[in-house]
């Protein structure tokens, strides 16, 4: 399953939905990577890069989320560790099997793919309207 970038992810925010085009596009490397058996060399590459994504992107959601004052930052701070934790545990499964096993790829679908969607959809779309009522009082 490919994870898309929908019309219901839209943020509103430019830079967070191309950087949320660019994570979803990392991801489908990855699936593709492991759908196509180019081996565990390869995964462990799409997944590292796929690593060093969220890091930087949810560096880049927290810096904007501190720059507005936005009121749930600590708990939007630990659900990306929560991403963070995942992405590692998945590195660790890759290693331990030696390769993308099925469960590798159901997991990545359940533990990534549904968790961003869920993500996008609540906690980043609650920052985006945050951000434009903030910028646009009279719309209250």
């Amino acid at each position: 399953m490919k994870a898309e970038f929908t019309s219901n992810l839209v943020t509103g925010n430019k830079t967070i939905d191309e950087q949320h085009k660019e994570l979803i596009s990392k991801i489908n490397d990855l699936l593709d990577a492991v759908e196509t058996s180019q081996g565990q060399a390869t995964a462990m590459r799409m997944l590292n890069f796929l690593n060093d994504y969220v890091v930087y992107h949810f560096e880049a959601e927290e810096n904007l989320q501190k720059e507005v004052g936005y009121p749930g930052l600590a708990d939007h701070q630990k659900q990306h560790e929560s991403l963070k934790q995942t992405v590692a545990d998945l590195t660790e499964m890759l290693t331990e099997e030696e390769g993308a096993s099925p469960a590798f790829v159901e997991q990545l679908n359940k533990k990534v793919v549904e968790w961003l969607y869920k993500h996008i959809e609540g906690y980043d779309r609650s920052v985006a309207e945050y951000i434009y009522l903030a910028e646009n009082p009279d719309r209250y």
